[in-house]
């Protein structure tokens, strides 16, 4: 399943946004967009207002990946 980041209308250096899709997990978004499964808790930090537990994400959930 190929993950694709959607780059918000920002100022250069903005985060970028992940819209998850079905059976994505934050390893496997960490793994896509920083190259290293073990980088999900920054996307969980950075996401807390929405993620109430790491293990459980949904789709069409919008998340800001930190750069």
């Amino acid at each position: 399943m190929e993950r694709q980041a959607e780059q918000p209308q920002a100022a250069a250096g903005a985060e970028t946004v992940y819209v998850v899709k079905p059976g994505d997990t934050l390893s496997g978004i960490a793994k896509a967009v920083y190259g290293k499964a073990g980088r999900w808790r920054e996307i969980y930090e950075a996401n807390k207002d929405i993620i109430k537990s790491p293990n459980l994400i949904r789709p069409g959930w919008k998340l800001r990946i930190p750069r």
